[in-house]
């Protein structure tokens, strides 16, 4: 009897042991080894996939940018509103090469009456307005909200020019005959070593305590090193207040590779963006 008895618990024993050996077995075929290449912030890492066991330092992170100053103004044409804010980068060494961005107009209750999606880029340590023309709205928008909903940060370690893009000569004046009702002019000099395809110079009219009267901005095709071109904005119709003052923003896009190309001298690593 106590040999039967023995007997079983052995087998049971023998069957238990199986079973534990084909679930741990099965555990080690499905688990995820922790590595240095798996993606993923495990071990003692510091970042995903390094510092700590990992060998691969951790680069630093880019901070957040900065929304300061934003409003609306009239675009001028009826039912139509145009939007600024001012964003900062402060970054010394990361540029964002996109950031997407959403843009809500809302009424006295809170509703959204009006919405726009949008991208733009920015420089390391730059300060720039993000504007949005020509926003459709069957009332005026009582408030507004904007957030950056994504960044695609790029680190320059080695190499980086900011374009050297100068505005002088800025005037302003309200047409007293003909067509429009006001515009502003100047002069570009690219005192860069690049050729740029494509420049965008945007104007922002204040008045005299330095509120945001009016927007509008023009196109500059083809502008080579050294080169000096006049341009010129027009306001067609008539907007609220007194100019007193005005802003001149200069954009070009160094991350876009097809945007400029170094003149008389060898590539250089920033061009690459």
């Amino acid at each position: 009897m106590e040999k039967r008895q023995f007997k079983r618990a052995i087998i049971s024993l023998i069957y238990a042991t199986i079973l534990l050996l084909i679930i741990y077995g099965i555990y080690l075929k499905f688990r995820s080894v922790p590595t240095c290449f798996d993606n993923v912030k495990n071990q003692n890492e510091e970042g995903v996939d390094c510092g700590g066991v990992c060998q691969k330092g951790c680069a630093p992170a880019a901070q957040k940018l900065v929304v300061a100053q934003m409003g609306v103004v009239p675009s001028g044409n009826p039912g139509k509103y145009d939007f600024y804010v001012q964003i900062t980068n402060p970054n010394a060494t990361f540029g964002d090469k996109n950031f997407y961005y959403t843009l809500n107009f809302k009424n006295v209750a809170g509703a959204v009456i009006a919405s726009r999606k949008g991208s733009s880029y920015i420089l390391p340590g730059e300060n720039k307005y993000v504007i949005e023309s020509n926003i459709e709205s069957a009332t005026p928008p009582v408030s507004f909200d904007f957030a950056i909903n994504s960044s695609d940060w790029v680190e320059f370690n080695d190499y980086y020019e900011k374009p050297d893009l100068q505005i002088v000569n800025k005037n302003y004046y309200e047409v007293s005959g003909g067509v429009g009702f006001s515009e502003a002019y100047g002069l570009l000099k690219n005192k860069s070593a690049y050729d740029f395809d494509l420049i965008r110079v945007e104007m922002i009219l204040k008045d005299k305590d330095g509120k945001i009267l009016a927007l509008n901005s023009t196109q500059m095709k083809t502008v080579a090193a050294d080169e000096q071109r006049d341009f010129k904005v027009a306001w067609p119709n008539r907007f609220p207040g007194t100019v007193g003052n005005m802003e001149a923003q200069v954009e070009v896009d160094v991350f876009n590779s097809d945007t400029f190309m170094k003149k008389a001298y060898k590539t250089e690593k920033f061009q690459q963006y």
